[in-house]
């Protein structure tokens, strides 16, 4: 037997961990960079480039449809990649995720534009947008997943906080290069040609994230799982397909997870997407000046998530996610005040406040969904929850705030949604049961009376 599956429940999985985190953080970098690199194109460049002949606000609207189609897509690839991930393994769907993401991404960067072939460039935009959604649906629950499944029971929620850093880091990373480019090229030259460079610059990208994420193992606690279903399957045991498993029996695990999503999702598209166009277009201020602001942020963002996923080991997942979802519900109102000072640094400081907010919510948010399932159906249920709140919250996020901002021509209504959202994760918090210290090893479905009582929290700490 290999080193690697003899570690015991509730220690770290032998095999470096601090290796896998690597993997992990790297690839989801890299998909998120490429991911929002379209978002914030979105809000800048697209309208103009592939919606002409519209006023500012329509043309923004119509390429943050076409930025919603790509949240369509997610749940679709989340089921796919979620049974194939609970089948044959999380490592090979993270590999393929990887390659799906970078090649759409710089296929984007090679587009010609509506001037050049008409209305065949905003399809074309689309068809890659769709790739783009059904590659991170499938990349989320199986970065989080191979880190939670290696990590053992007391330190969970801090390792599996780090390929959540995947967001920041790449919203850092795709907000730096869009200011660069901002910075050393005229509008002129932007739009003409600088814009494809940081889509161009994905093909290096993914290439070094592969090199990386191939070198991981697989998750031990899946191989158990395997080995299990393989001997029942030899006795004759049917086992049904992973995802209708979930809609059966863990339906309301899928609804949690949704639920524990819905206002982190919204908030950080309101707080990153949808304040470049709030700065630009409202507030008529140069988009350098949101796009420093979320750069800034998103720094502070990638170093405080740990520390909240560290804190949720401590005190538990529901408090930690509760503190960001109460936070955010109040801030909120703050939020859009502040930046209507049109300070620079008074919006920087507006969106840090936002993201430190967000992050108590997404911090422990890959521990804490990872606990809710089972082994042999963990890949989908997460993948499936998630991303089901992703077409019900971020996808329609920045189309919302913008409808609103058109219609009222303030941002008071944008504020009531956004803390309405943030209500609703905090009530689902309420609700659902702390996960905590769960052993991963141990199925809640298969288990005793007395494990199903146990496994859940291996602590005393409740809220």
């Amino acid at each position: 037997m290999t080193e690697t599956t003899t570690a015991k429940p509730g220690e770290p999985r032998s095999g470096g961990i601090a290796r896998i985190v690597g993997a992990s953080l790297i690839g989801t970098t890299v998909e998120w960079y490429d991911f929002f690199l379209y978002g914030s194109a979105a809000a800048l460049v697209f309208n103009t480039l592939f919606f002409p002949n519209s006023d500012p606000l329509v043309g923004t609207l119509l390429a943050f449809m076409t930025y919603a189609i790509g949240f369509l897509a997610r749940p679709i690839g989340g089921m796919v990649f979620g049974h194939y991930g609970d089948k044959i393994g999380r490592k090979k769907l993270l590999v393929l995720s990887l390659l799906m993401m970078g090649g759409a991404t710089f296929a984007m960067g090679l587009l010609p534009t509506y001037g050049t072939i008409g209305v065949g460039a905003p399809i074309l935009l689309t068809v890659l947008r769709l790739i783009q959604g059904f590659a991170l649906g499938g990349e989320w629950g199986g970065a989080v997943l191979i880190v939670s499944e290696h990590g053992g029971d007391k330190h969970r929620g801090f390792w599996a906080s780090w390929p959540q850093c995947g967001v920041p880091a790449g919203n850092l990373l795709a907000t730096a290069v869009l200011a660069l480019l901002a910075s050393v090229q005229s509008e002129a030259a932007f739009l003409s040609w600088g814009w494809r460079i940081p889509f161009l610059l994905s093909g290096v990208l993914v290439v070094v994230g592969l090199w990386i994420r191939i070198s991981v193992t697989e998750s031990p606690v899946f191989l158990a799982a395997q080995a299990k279903a393989e001997a029942d399957a030899a006795k004759g045991a049917k086992a049904e397909a992973p995802v209708i498993e979930v809609f059966r029996r863990s339906w309301r695990e899928v609804l949690g997870a949704i639920g524990v999503r819905f206002g982190e999702n919204i908030s950080y598209y309101i707080v990153t997407s949808f304040l470049l166009v709030y700065v630009t277009t409202h507030l008529d201020l140069p988009k350098s000046t949101a796009l420093n602001a979320v750069l800034i942020a998103s720094a502070v963002h990638f170093v405080t998530i740990p520390l909240w996923g560290a804190l949720s080991d401590r005190i538990g997942r529901r408090p930690v996610t509760l503190i960001g979802a109460l936070g955010m519900a109040v801030w909120a109102f703050f939020f859009f005040s502040l930046v209507d000072t049109e300070s620079f640094t008074v919006i920087t400081l507006s969106v840090t406040a936002g993201l430190l907010l967000h992050g108590a919510m997404y911090g422990p948010q890959a521990a804490f969904i990872s606990e809710m399932f089972d082994t042999k159906v963990r890949y989908s249920g997460a993948s499936v929850g998630s991303q089901l709140a992703s077409i019900v919250a971020g996808a329609l996020a920045p189309i919302i705030a913008v409808e609103l901002l058109r219609r009222y021509g303030s941002s008071t209504p944008i504020a009531v949604y956004l803390s309405a959202a943030a209500v609703i994760t905090a009530i689902t918090v309420v609700v659902i049961k702390e996960t905590r210290g769960r052993d991963l090893t141990v199925s809640t479905t298969d288990a005793s009376p007395e494990q199903q009582q146990e496994a859940p929290v291996a602590s005393p700490h409740r809220v």
